[in-house]
């Protein structure tokens, strides 16, 4: 009983998403548009840090059968639990917040669609939990959900 007391307790920490995904990482996801079949997705990270201590996060994102294309995030920390920058996807800026084990990121596709995206850190801390909802005239027009596995 007084071990699960002090597990209870014990707050887990933070997630740092600059430091999830520096290294590489590998995603399997389902996409749903709306009125299409679902289609697989698979994503292949690699992150660095900059020297002043930003993310750049490069990937390879394979939707269906299409040939694979390249995309970047640029993310940073601009205050305790909040992130902010660009990615190649995106019109505009990308913004995050982390709460617990979660961030919340928003942005403008290219296409103009609204985009939230929920990665929740799961108990082993290895893997994330993505899920992606884009709208458009507040209509909810896509949704991926995603398993994200840190490599190394």
């Amino acid at each position: 009983m007084l071990l699960f007391l002090a597990l209870a307790g014990a707050a887990a920490p933070p997630f740092d998403p600059l430091r999830f995904f520096t290294g590489a990482t590998r995603g399997t996801a389902q996409l749903k548009v709306i009125l299409r079949a679902a289609k697989p997705v698979t994503v292949r990270g690699t992150g660095r840090r900059q020297p002043d201590g930003a993310l750049v996060l490069d990937q390879w994102v394979t939707e269906g059968d299409k040939p694979p294309r390249a995309r970047r995030w640029l993310l940073r920390q601009t205050a305790p639990g909040r992130y902010a920058g660009t990615l190649t996807d995106a019109r505009g800026p990308v913004t995050g917040t982390v709460r617990g084990r979660t961030l919340q990121l928003s942005f403008t596709s290219d296409g103009g669609f609204r985009v939230r995206q929920t990665l929740t850190l799961q108990p082993d801390g290895r893997t994330l939990a993505n899920r992606l909802e884009a709208r458009r005239f507040g209509i909810r027009v896509a949704v991926l959900t995603e398993r994200i596995v840190k490599v190394d």
